[in-house]
């Protein structure tokens, strides 16, 4: 039987990187004491989520990868003998940007690196202005726990990307994310918004006989840290409700959408063996009939 543990943090951030490190750091290390081999961070965890307003001083926070991030989470990695997947702000050269995971090996070595390829460009949400679509396409990054496949965040709506990582061997999907509510919005559609979130998930689950898991960051950060909220900035209530669900898309847990958790999933990769023998949806694709879904719109028919 081939069983993982799977840990998440899911973490309030502040307006101090060396903060949200540290805490990080420190949730790392409590997952590892108790257990967890593959730990998975929520998207751009070592700051606040900058992309609320366009500004080009944000563009401090990236780093290079390598940099002292790689340095510092590769050297968690191998001291406590874990997988981690990170979230980072790459800066891969002048005016060239990217969101990039990035996943270390037990070992502490990269195992491989994924640069978001969907960006969103909606209100408290301008990643356009800050990152490059990925130019790595999509592939599972293998490590000494298996294969993951990785995406981010706004690639939870995007089930062609959820089914390339299936085909190509992925044993589970990691979603790093950061998403929360419009201020703007009624109780009713926020509540409406989550649950879709959480729904077309656990579809790529069922779809592709593979357990998901998704992090989120959790609580109010402000748009500019140190102003009161108002109605141009309102800042984002970001709705925590980390999950893991298995390949049936039945949840085996779900976290708070207002703390921070700090949680350990056991998952059985042979049920998901399992569970494509009793659904073979991978047998049935009709790849022959497939030519259009490359296309923007099929128009005309």
């Amino acid at each position: 039987m081939k069983e993982i543990k799977i840990g998440f943090l899911q973490q309030h951030n502040s307006a101090s990187k060396e903060d949200n490190i540290t805490r990080l750091a420190e949730g790392i290390t409590d997952l590892a004491r108790r257990g967890a081999q593959l730990i998975v961070l929520q998207e751009l965890h070592n700051s606040l989520y900058f992309c609320q307003e366009e500004n080009v001083d944000h563009f401090d926070l990236a780093e290079p990868i390598p940099g002292p991030s790689t340095g510092l989470y590769g050297e968690l990695a191998r001291n406590l003998g874990v997988v981690i997947v990170t979230s980072l702000f790459e800066k891969r050269a002048s005016g060239l940007y990217h969101n990039t995971a990035v996943v270390f090996d037990s070992d502490g070595s990269v195992a491989g690196i994924y640069r978001k390829m969907h960006i969103p460009d909606d209100p408290g949400y301008y990643e356009k202005f800050y990152f490059t679509p990925g130019d790595l396409g999509f592939h599972p990054i293998q490590t000494s726990l298996g294969r993951l496949g990785v995406l981010v965040c706004w690639e939870q709506w995007y089930p062609e990307a959820a089914r390339l990582m299936a085909l190509q061997g992925a044993e589970i999907l990691i979603y790093p994310t950061a998403i929360g509510y419009d201020a703007h919005d009624t109780q009713e559609e926020q509540q409406r918004q989550r649950e879709a979130w959480t729904t077309v998930m656990r579809g790529h689950a069922v779809a592709n006989g593979l357990p998901v898991g998704a992090v989120n960051r959790v609580g109010f950060e402000p748009t500019r840290p140190g102003e009161e909220p108002d109605e141009a900035h309102p800042g984002i209530v970001f709705w925590g409700s980390s999950f893991v669900c298995g390949p049936q898309g039945e949840m085996l847990y779900r976290a708070s959408d207002h703390e921070e958790e700090s949680i350990i999933v056991n998952l059985d990769f042979d049920h998901s063996e399992n569970v494509r023998r009793w659904w073979p949806f991978l047998r049935d694709r009709r790849i022959d009939a497939y030519a259009d879904i490359t296309k923007r719109f099929v128009d005309g028919k």
